[in-house]
């Protein structure tokens, strides 16, 4: 088995000798065990397939992927101790003013926008590679705290995870002298297809966070990998697979597998968390299509009943389904209305239940898509305790 792990170096800081943890390259010898996860393999395939399909074949497909890359973007934020929730996000994207810390959403934003650099450079031909890994990793840093922390540049300096130095630390990835034999072992494998691309993505995410090759980010961009693998393979057209939301559920899990395969070389045990989490991750992506679409046809329905209003009030919702929560001067300046008008639009989707106006007030009345944020915001809620980074 020992193999199958990488080796511990004695390093020195000024006061007391760590020891940091060097992977052997990829991918593991002996090799992975296919046969024993091939059920779980060909169960997390068929539900990728099926999503897949689903979101070509639902209106407002747009739609679906824009709202599900910020689902990805919050999970994956809130696993690392962000504060920030669905609403606060969309507001924020709108130039409106979030509910909390403006760094904690603008991390979130970030992270869409780095997901969306990174597909459209693979869109163009760019090849997976540390390259665009540096270029995707300067988006994600961009502007806000982790500004000062080298975006788009290798580590020149020891990190470590847990502790307040390397040690006493829980885990410390390979020192600077030994990262670049790391890197270059990572990027051939990532150009390795001799392996099924699900559990490829799997055994990249462990070796990228157990490198741990910049100052801050690594958790969101080594699950951004997945993601990255995913589309560039063919597995899935768009990125429309929230898994953040399995690890985030479970992240106590989560982050004892990657121990335990550092330690242990259980690869198959974390393949099979891996595995599992995209076969649930990818039917709650489904039902959760399927709830919104039903949300929107029944609101729709209702709003069919209304005569001549039914005309500002369907501009309103198809606004809303990208703003869920208005003002009225809002919608009056976004979709080009009076105030009246718009004030009567939301007004009569209160009176319809499909609207909360959320502050009671006579004046600056905040009107919300309460019913359709419930379904997005489903397993969202930010976490209490916050990870390193």
């Amino acid at each position: 088995m020992k193999q199958r792990t990488g080796k511990y170096i004695t390093q020195r800081t000024a006061s007391e000798p760590f020891k940091a943890y060097i992977p052997n390259p990829l991918p593991p010898e002996p090799p992975i065990d296919l046969a024993r996860l091939s059920p779980l393999l060909e169960k997390a395939t068929h539900a990728l397939g099926e999503l897949n399909s689903i979101h070509k074949s639902i209106p407002n497909t747009s739609l679906f992927i824009y709202m599900y890359v910020r689902k990805e973007a919050l999970l994956s934020s809130q696993i690392e101790g962000t504060q920030s929730s669905f609403s606060d996000l969309i507001l924020f994207e709108h130039k409106q003013k979030p509910e909390v810390s403006v760094d904690d959403v603008e991390e979130v934003s970030n992270y869409v926008k780095a997901i969306n650099y990174g597909l459209k450079r693979l869109d163009d031909g760019f090849p997976l590679s540390l390259r665009l890994l540096r270029e995707i990793h300067d988006v994600l840093l961009s502007g806000g705290r982790g500004s000062n922390k080298m975006p788009g540049e290798f580590r020149k300096s020891q990190n470590w995870i847990g502790g307040t130095r390397p040690g006493n630390a829980l885990f410390v990835p390979p020192p600077v002298d030994q990262l670049n034999q790391c890197l270059s072992d990572f990027e051939k494998f990532l150009h390795d297809d001799s392996l099924p691309v699900l559990i490829k993505a799997g055994l990249a995410h462990i070796q990228f966070e157990t490198i741990h090759p910049f100052l801050d980010g690594n958790g969101r961009l080594g699950r951004l990998l997945i993601t990255l693998i995913f589309c560039n393979n063919g597995i899935l057209d768009e990125p429309i697979l929230y898994l953040s939301l399995h690890f985030k559920k479970n992240r106590q899990i989560y982050y004892d597998l990657l121990q335990e395969v550092r330690l242990h070389g259980t690869w198959e045990t974390w393949l099979e968390f891996f595995l599992e989490g995209i076969a649930i991750s990818a039917k709650q992506a489904i039902q959760t299509a399927n709830l919104i679409n039903k949300l929107f046809n029944e609101d729709l329905e209702k709003i069919a009943s209304l005569g001549r209003a039914r005309f500002t009030c369907e501009k309103t919702l198809e606004h809303m389904k990208k703003l869920p929560k208005v003002t009225v001067p809002l919608i009056a300046e976004e979709l080009d209305m009076t105030a009246p008008t718009a004030r009567a639009s939301l007004n009569h989707m209160v009176d319809l239940g499909i609207l909360e106006e959320i502050t009671g007030k006579k004046r600056d009345k905040v009107y919300v898509y309460k019913n359709y944020l419930n379904i997005l915001e489903e397993g969202a809620e930010p976490v209490v305790s916050q990870q390193n980074r």
